[in-house]
């Protein structure tokens, strides 16, 4: 404090024996000393003890070892002053010391010593028994102890003592006690404010260190905050500022005048005397960058309330704080983003930032300073936040690719803002267009393999934000992060899972993603996620209807039911109801198992091979240099195989007449010839058109579509269908209706267990219901296709009546009816009626 008070005993009358000669020999006779009934011994020992201990910790620790600190605590209470100071003295010194501290918490000191806080006990024992309570005091149970004990009080009341060093002592154990709350509302009682703000009036620079970091503590509450603007206590907490001399204290001013600012009311009058201005100009042209620092924290902090915000706005922080992200401090820089992150609350600051502040923030993306470029990105996340304009700006500023990169970074903080920041300005298509174009679905996939459940929910939105667009769905598949992605479903963090499911279900908008979805196994996780209450979500629900829409074969395997508006495409194929838990097997997967007595597959293709113009049976297996895709069926011949099999095609057609080239069954005749131009030990299996079904189609389209009203085409649809498959059965004769045989006879022809549905001549329930589902969606008749049981599956349609009813004025809405494609086809069973439920188990 450039003060150091000397504390002296009186000088021992000189017939009695000085105890200084025994002060660094002997001193465990200087303790028995303590057991003397004599007062001078009494004074004259603990003298010698106190400037033994003064020496060092060890000798203190001496000391400690001889059990003088019993025999001095019984002296605190002596009835002599001076014994009783020099006591006092002693613990005051010795107290510094860990193993002492240890002791005096067991003797439980506190109260003695409190006691000789007493307005008239000698300034001597003032300052040591504050020295001693504020070394305790760190401890909780000992502040604790003091507050019980009433010690606040007496030591407030000693913040207004002529000695510096009991003002000292006395302020380091109130800062020490106001940081428990209890503590803290007591001092607000007590008045501790105006001997505080006295206190920063002090020469001893020490002193007003610690009136301030006690204001800074106590400011906290909005009570304080409130009498410390009614004291004038802003304005000298300004005027330190202002004092370029006290620029140590600077920093520790702004810690005070930072929980001000986080008060309404205190801002107020702060920005009515026109200390604010004042305030932000002294930061303004401050290059300090600790006050900088806590300059742009106090901001951040005080930011968090809207009313606050505006008025920090009507002052224009937003200069203040653009300047300091020049600085070239990192702490400064991360302190001033966060600030704006802050300030972004404000519509109107939002702006104002945006303009100057993006380009800076951009700068800082591709900083070295991992803290920095963190702070950096979260700043961007907030500007851009519901905010086109900057959103238009960042991508102005080249900010696009430093957002892509930062997708590396070291921090997960960086990374879910980075990921933020461009789902943001995803919102915009030419933007989307240009984050697409730098690659971003393939760097989502290191974010997806993440631990940190923030960065996996804004890596899945991120991924259902850009997922949107073909080719970024190919992108994310092609780069591996399908797999990632449907892990996250298994997340317990219900964010994460939510925005995954979300994700699967942008996702899942084309069917090539949808298949390599189902096939890393989506549809499984989710249908466990839809089973729980708690887990499920609306997501999760769309996400497994999305995934079926576009996966239809397996939608049809698993649920048994397709809609009106999930229409059969080329590739379809009917497997059977899915088993529990059981692999649902592809096409390619299915073709390669061997011919079996079970339920054959129905397949579905009435495509034209527009490259090759080729129909190929089924069950062709052969290798030659093509590409293929199987769930477009499409395949690409070379030069050499395409001449070779055109030759071969054409000279098959040709060799037969007009009757007997309408026959399908002459396409099969050439398999043979195909198969010896390959090697069947390489053959790679293709799935070819269905010419028999192409002709169905065209027939239905010449012949059904004219007529008039949906009814009249569903019934001649109905009687189509029947009379490919067998005619009208008889109720009483279906057991005599051998279509088993009849497909057991295709399989064993094709040598394979999937069957072209225009195969078939003789077709029960099932063949028919899907033969028509498949026509009907082809000529643009709605109907569903429901799977029951014992082969049985039927179609529901709605139709409005010939002669529609009104009541009241309105229209009745059309009914649902179920098709007959069996007993007498083209009738309608209304749904719900005798006849239909027969229909549907019998």
């Amino acid at each position: 404090m450039g003060k150091k008070v000397k504390k002296e005993s009186e000088p021992p009358p000189k017939d009695v024996f000085d105890p200084l000669l025994i002060e660094s020999k002997t001193p465990a006779t200087v303790v028995l000393m303590l057991s003397s009934p004599e007062t001078e011994v009494l004074a004259k020992a603990c003298d010698a003890l106190y400037k033994f201990a003064s020496k060092g910790d060890e000798n203190k620790l001496t000391l400690l070892t001889l059990g003088a600190l019993e025999h001095l605590y019984k002296l605190l209470s002596h009835e002599d002053p001076v014994v009783r100071r020099n006591a006092v003295m002693v613990f005051g010194i010795m107290a510094s010391n860990h193993d002492v501290k240890k002791l005096l918490r067991e003797l439980d000191v506190t109260n003695p010593l409190i006691s000789q806080l007493a307005p008239e006990e000698d300034v001597v024992i003032h300052e040591f028994a504050t020295l001693c309570l504020a070394h305790i005091a760190v401890e909780y149970t000992t502040k604790v102890k003091i507050f019980e004990q009433g010690g606040l009080q007496p030591l407030i009341r000693l913040l207004g003592s002529p000695d510096p060093d009991v003002q000292k002592n006395s302020l380091e154990c109130i800062y020490l006690l106001v940081q428990d709350f209890q503590n803290l509302a007591e001092v607000c009682e007590l008045n501790v404010i105006p001997p505080l703000l006295e206190l920063l009036e002090s020469e001893y620079p020490v002193i007003q260190l610690l009136a301030l970091q006690t204001l800074e503590v106590i400011s906290k509450d909005r009570e304080i905050r409130i009498i410390l603007g009614e004291s004038n206590g802003l304005d000298c907490l300004l005027k330190i500022l202002e004092n370029n001399e006290l620029g140590d204290l600077h920093v520790q001013t702004l810690a005070v005048l930072g929980n001000c600012l986080e008060d309404v009311h205190t801002l107020q009058l702060i920005q009515q005397t026109g200390g604010l201005k004042k305030l932000l100009s002294l930061l303004g042209s401050s290059t300090v960058p600790d006050i900088q620092k806590n300059a742009a924290k106090a901001i951040t902090k005080a930011a968090y309330d809207s009313e606050i915000r505006k008025i920090l706005n009507e002052e224009e922080v937003e200069k203040c704080l653009l300047n300091l992200l020049k600085s070239d401090s990192g702490e400064v820089k991360v302190a001033a983003s966060q600030a704006i992150s802050a300030m972004c609350e404000n519509a109107d600051c939002k702006r104002a930032l945006g303009l100057q502040g993006i380009p800076q923030l951009v700068q800082l993306l591709s900083s070295d300073n991992e803290e920095v470029k963190e702070a950096a990105v979260t700043a961007l996340a907030s500007l851009t936040a519901a905010s086109f304009s900057n959103a238009s700006a960042v991508v102005e500023a080249g900010g696009i690719e430093p957002l892509v990169n930062t997708l590396n970074a070291q921090r997960d903080g960086a990374i879910t803002s980075a990921v933020t920041v461009l789902t943001n300005l995803a919102m915009q298509e030419s933007s989307r267009v240009s984050i697409q174009s730098h690659g971003i679905m393939s760097a989502l996939v290191a974010p997806l393999h993440s631990t940190n459940s923030q960065v996996q929910s804004k890596a899945a939105f991120a991924v259902a934000a850009f997922g949107c667009d073909a080719v970024a769905r190919t992108e994310l598949r092609n780069a591996g992060g399908l797999g990632p992605l449907i892990e996250l479903l298994h997340s317990k963090n219900e964010e994460v899972r939510r925005n995954a499911c979300w994700a699967v279900v942008v996702c899942a908008s084309d069917e090539l993603t949808a298949v390599e979805l189902c096939r890393l196994g989506a549809l499984d996780i989710l249908e466990e996620i839809n089973l729980s209450t708690k887990r499920k979500n609306k997501f999760s629900e769309t996400a497994l209807e999305k995934l079926l829409d576009n996966n239809l074969s397996q939608k049809y395997s698993r649920l048994g039911y397709l809609s009106s508006s999930n229409i059969i495409t080329d590739g379809f194929y009917d497997c059977g109801q899915l088993k529990p838990r059981a692999k649902f097997l592809s096409l390619e997967e299915l073709s390669m198992q061997e011919l079996t007595d079970r339920r054959a597959i129905i397949f579905i293709n009435a495509k034209p091979q527009e490259e090759s113009k080729i129909a190929l049976p089924i069950f062709c297996k052969f290798k030659t240099f093509f590409s293929v895709n199987t769930s477009h069926i499409w395949f690409t011949v070379s030069l050499a195989s395409l001449l070779s099999l055109l030759y071969l095609f054409f000279y098959v057609r040709k060799g037969k007449g007009k009757k007997e080239e309408e026959k399908p069954k002459e396409v099969i005749d050439i398999t043979p010839k195909v198969q010896e131009e390959v090697n069947p030990d390489n053959s790679l299996w293709l799935p070819p058109s269905d010419l028999i079904l192409m002709d169905y189609i065209n027939d239905a389209s010449k012949t059904i579509l004219p007529l008039t009203t949906a009814r009249e085409q569903v019934v001649a649809l109905a009687q189509f269908v029947a009379d490919q498959m067998g005619g009208s059965i008889e109720r009483d004769k279906l057991h005599d209706f051998s279509w088993e045989l009849h497909i057991s006879e295709i399989e064993f022809e094709l040598k394979c267990n999937i069957v072209p549905i225009g195969k078939i001549k003789k077709g029960t329930f099932y063949h028919r219901a899907l033969l028509f589902k498949v026509i009907a969606d082809r000529i643009g008749i709605g109907c569903s296709l429901v799977r029951g049981k014992y082969n049985r599956a039927w179609n529901e349609v709605k139709l409005v009546d010939d002669s529609p009813k009104r009541i009241a004025g309105l229209l009745l809405p059309p009914q649902d009816y179920i098709v007959d494609l069996m007993f007498e086809p083209g009738l309608l069973l209304k749904q719900g009626s005798a006849k239909a439920d027969q229909y549907k188990r019998i």
